[in-house]
């Protein structure tokens, strides 16, 4: 067996950490130190495995065991599995993680959260019945970014077809319209309860959550027809600087 290097006395030998109980690790630039049995509580995680037999991670220049992750949040996974304590905050960025490290327990605790509940079940639900929902957020940002050239704002038309009813009267109205149709995305229909104002607020707060400052209006057309225009359009402002 290979003895620990001594010469060295501000590093940690990783030979050492195989075989103490204390481990330190460094995540993403953050140190934590804890006990191998914490790192195994769970079995048939990733964070588990990482730590079972030979680890499966490298070391840093002071002999820590790095994992290439954001470590901001890594002491709330190290609470749970020393204590079974929740997080009351940033629920969603702790579940981000624990879905990384494959704790199971932790995730699914946190599933039951009304933070996550509500995302999960409730809100991701209804969105996944908007047909190509994620798909039109980045067509959305890149049309914003390509007129964002010498201007403080830039103003996309969305469309919200609640109904296939809407869809037909959606092409009228669609040919009267004071834009460049090709710019105008569409959302819609879909089959849940949600209202067309709860569906505008998810396409806000999803851009939003990308980092864009964003507001939201009814889009009224230079001169008028049959249909009006809020029914289906609203003007969405992204502000720059």
């Amino acid at each position: 067996m290979s003895l620990p290097d001594y010469k060295s006395p501000g590093k940690q030998s990783t030979v050492f950490q195989l075989h103490s109980p204390v481990v330190q690790l460094n995540i993403g630039g953050q140190v934590y130190s804890t006990l191998l049995s914490t790192l195994r509580k769970c079995p048939n995680s990733k964070l588990a495995d990482m730590f079972s037999g030979q680890p499966k991670v490298r070391t840093d220049a002071e002999g820590r065991f790095f994992i290439d992750r954001d470590g901001t949040h890594f002491r709330d996974i190290l609470e749970f599995l020393r204590s079974q304590r929740l997080p009351t905050e940033h629920v969603q960025e702790v579940y981000q993680e624990a879905v990384f490290y494959d704790i199971k327990p932790l995730v699914k605790q946190l599933e039951e959260t009304p933070q996550m509940f509500g995302e999960l079940v409730g809100r991701q639900q209804f969105l996944a019945r908007v047909p190509n929902y994620r798909e039109n957020l980045e067509v959305i940002i890149r049309i914003a970014r390509a007129e964002a050239i010498a201007h403080r704002y830039s103003s996309i038309i969305v469309c919200i077809l609640r109904t296939e009813e809407d869809v037909g009267r959606y092409n009228d109205a669609i040919n009267s319209l004071d834009t460049d149709k090709e710019s105008v995305v569409s959302f819609g229909p879909w089959k849940a309860t949600p209202s067309v104002g709860d569906l505008l607020d998810c396409i806000k707060m999803d851009i939003e959550a990308k980092g864009y400052k964003v507001t939201l209006q009814p889009h009224v057309a230079d001169r008028g027809f049959r249909f009006k225009t809020y029914d289906f359009f609203y003007k969405l402002i992204f502000t720059w600087w």
